[in-house]
């Protein structure tokens, strides 16, 4: 999942790699478990990466819609070709020499923990119609989980344990609504002790609908601090 001016430019880097996992193209991972893949993903991944199920809308590497997509389409990638890439992707990233811009950290994921990756963006990027599951709490909890929100914030309400960014459960209780939507359409604004600068994604002002952002806004600041089903 190396980084490149356009998403789509990242299928020639991975036809190549298709010699090195023809043997895994036929099979795939026969005991992964895709739903906790989809929380590693989250979690791990998707603040970097696009991916319409995972609700994840990070710009510093590849959309993996757009990456597969097209070899989707004309038959070329089944799922577990696009598992197999991953792994070797995950595995032997581009040296970054220290620019987290040019290429992903090693070891993001191994083991187990990469099988369920792998297996997971095998079976959901690129797919038409793609979309993250439907969640109970009403439609803020589902915009909380349409856009990925749980891969790097805690609340314990949606059963999220992301942790690039600050506790909810900790920081939100006691915040008025104005500050709260004011940390989603203008994450600069006020850093959170102990995080840097320029982490969340800056333009949900943008890709959120206004109606979404106010039903997300009065599910965080009715649910931040309690416990999931309260």
């Amino acid at each position: 999942m190396q980084n490149l001016p356009k998403p789509i430019r990242l299928l020639a880097p991975l036809v190549a790699l298709l010699a090195a996992v023809v043997v895994i193209s036929g099979c795939g991972t026969t005991n992964a478990d895709i739903a906790r893949g989809r929380v590693l993903f989250t979690t791990k991944c998707g603040t970097c990466h696009v991916l319409a199920q995972a609700g994840t809308s990070g710009v510093t590497g590849p959309n993996l819609d757009d990456a597969f997509a097209a070899a989707r389409e004309a038959g070329g990638f089944d799922a577990a070709t696009v598992e197999g890439i991953v792994e070797a992707q995950v595995e032997s990233p581009r040296p970054s020499n220290g620019n987290p811009m040019a290429s992903m950290p090693a070891h993001i994921v191994e083991g187990t923990d990469l099988d369920d990756v792998a297996a997971y963006v095998g079976k959901y990027a690129g797919v038409p119609g793609a979309a993250p599951p439907e969640v109970e709490g009403g439609p803020g909890a589902q915009v909380f989980a349409s856009n990925g929100c749980g891969g790097c914030h805690t609340l314990a309400a949606a059963n999220a344990g992301g942790t690039t960014g600050p506790d909810l459960d900790e920081v939100l209780p006691g915040q008025p609504e104005s500050e709260i939507e004011e940390s989603i359409v203008d994450p600069n604004a006020k850093i959170a002790q102990g995080y840097p600068p320029n982490v969340m994604p800056d333009n949900f002002k943008e890709t959120i609908p206004p109606e979404e952002i106010k039903e997300l806004v009065e599910y965080l600041s009715e649910s931040a601090g309690k416990k999931s089903g309260e």
